[in-house]
């Protein structure tokens, strides 16, 4: 294969600068010998194709023949690429809500968030080891054990957890850049700002963005430092709130579960960034560069962030003068570096794009994993407009963006982790034996039905729904635990009990 082929960054997330000859001449073959032209049939097709460097490779499966070796040279660069795009500002807003929105303590917050996260990144590492093995995206894996059309489901839930974080990325940027600007830029411009350089990088610059991702780490951990130098001294390890010991526990249950799905809802996109990976790397190696990457990262940002929340709220001074918005938490660190300090809250908005850009990427593919119309419509268009709608929502959200990462994040780890639950036990009580046709990704007859995996999946959410505690609904169980979110762990529980013996009828009478 030459260089016209296509072109492998490293490993992961790629693409090719295709030519208007190529695409009126070259058909691309799926499943089982189904091919689809590329010529476009419009003249804004004809224009979106020749655009240079625009990704517009689609949900196709790697072959074998267009993957690459493995050296110690891609597998460092793969971890940096996790640490950087895991070294993300909204995790230091997650670890301020335990100190300073649920009054714990922050030996309390960092052994609930530390372990939470621990948990989490290494479900995100066991979904990776699928990228190499199979050479799909992860939400096609999914399709092998949900079934074609609840997989959709899954999709159209990835899309709307991409679209929440970007959001919150969005306005955590703008809200940063609006403080460090002195008010002179607001923050709807400061939200505009952060979703246009996102948009462009997940359009015109994957190559530019897995570049950046070797080197951004650098410059976001010396800022991140530089943090910890002008806020640590502040840092008060002994302010929390004289909670009952049942309502303590609570809170520790509901923290921990918290920090848990922020760190799983990288699980949707976690093989995607390993399809150009052979088949014979060892599952293990894959799983520990992940987990590696990710935990640390998001171990440095939460705590950094619980401890910020112990300033905050141990200083009315200083909520005062900043608030306790997120931007102002992160301005509440640089306050005594006074210019200085406005230069690295901008390094970290370039944080916040990098968190930003593979969720806008990966979004235009969920799309397309839709089927039907939505796969003949070229993955630019649905780029642009989820970062549209994100944007909207951004400003739309501007002021309340601490009651929506309380609301939302649960609300991601409820579904990403039934749907993680029959992954697991489709893949270790009837596939381990049987294997996978991975070139099948597309054919809907050998896929299973996924009737089992729907009635499952419906039934963890009434589980989930029994035992959640939000402010806009607490389940009977919730109520019973003294208000700790249990919809994690019930919807956890009622999926894995009911998807084997379901499946076990479904294959009886169905047979795939």
């Amino acid at each position: 294969m030459n260089s016209d082929d296509v072109e492998k960054v490293h490993g992961s997330l790629s693409f090719k600068s295709v030519s208007q000859s190529e695409i009126e001449n070259t058909p691309t073959k799926e499943s089982h010998g189904a091919f689809i032209e590329l010529k476009p049939q419009s003249k804004f097709k004809r224009w979106l194709y020749g655009l240079r460097n625009v990704e517009m490779g689609g949900i196709e499966r790697v072959s074998e023949d267009k993957r690459m070796p493995v050296t110690a040279s891609t597998t460092l660069h793969m971890l940096l690429m996790w640490f950087s795009m895991t070294l993300a500002m909204n995790n230091i807003i997650v670890g301020s809500l335990g100190t300073l929105l649920m009054g714990l303590s922050f030996k309390d917050a960092a052994l609930c968030g530390i372990l939470g996260n621990i948990l989490g990144t290494m479900a995100v590492g066991y979904m990776s080891t699928w990228g190499p093995t199979s050479g799909n995206r992860t939400l096609i894996v999914s399709r092998y054990f949900m079934g074609y059309y609840p997989n959709m489901v899954c999709c159209a839930l990835n899309i709307f957890t991409n679209l929440g974080y970007c959001m919150l990325n969005s306005v955590v940027g703008g809200q940063i850049i609006s403080k460090a600007s002195g008010g002179q830029i607001s923050v709807l411009l400061g939200i505009v700002v952060v979703a246009v350089i996102s948009w462009a990088m997940a359009m015109f610059g994957m190559r530019i963005f897995q570049i950046y991702e070797r080197f951004a780490w650098l410059p976001q951990l010396m800022v991140l430092c530089i943090m910890i130098g002008s806020a640590g001294p502040r840092f008060n390890f002994n302010i929390h709130k004289d909670y009952s010991p049942e309502h303590l526990n609570a809170k520790r249950i509901t923290y921990f579960s918290l920090c848990l799905s922020i760190a799983i809802a990288w699980a949707p996109l976690a093989a995607d960034y390993y399809v150009y990976y052979p088949p014979h790397v060892k599952r293990w190696r894959t799983w520990m560069v992940t987990v590696l990457g990710s935990a640390q990262a998001m171990t440095i940002t939460l705590l950094l962030g619980m401890g910020l929340g112990t300033v905050l709220a141990s200083s009315p001074t200083y909520l005062a003068e900043y608030g306790n918005s997120p931007g102002g938490l992160l301005m509440t660190a640089y306050a005594p570096l006074g210019g200085f300090g406005k230069f690295c809250a901008v390094i970290n908005v370039l944080a916040l794009v990098a968190n930003n850009t593979p969720g806008a990427y990966s979004m235009g593919m969920n799309f397309q994993m839709l089927g039907g119309f939505f796969q003949r419509v070229p993955q630019p268009v649905f780029t642009t407009l989820s970062t549209v709608i994100y944007t909207a929502c951004a400003m739309g959200g501007r002021n309340s963006l601490y009651d929506i990462f309380k609301s939302f994040l649960p609300l991601i780890g409820y579904w990403v982790v039934m749907w993680f639950v029959i992954i697991v036990e489709e893949d270790l009580f009837f596939r381990r034996t049987k294997g996978y046709d991975w070139s099948a990704w597309n054919t809907r007859e050998e896929l299973p039905l996924g009737i089992a995996a729907g009635i499952a999946f419906l039934i963890g959410w009434g589980g989930a729904i029994i035992g959640m505690d939000q402010a806009y609904y607490s389940g009977v169980i919730a109520q019973v635990a003294g208000g700790s979110d249990l919809g994690l762990w019930v919807g956890a529980g009622f999926t894995a009990v009911a998807f084997p013996p379901l499946r076990m009828l479904e294959k009886s009478y169905i047979g795939r």
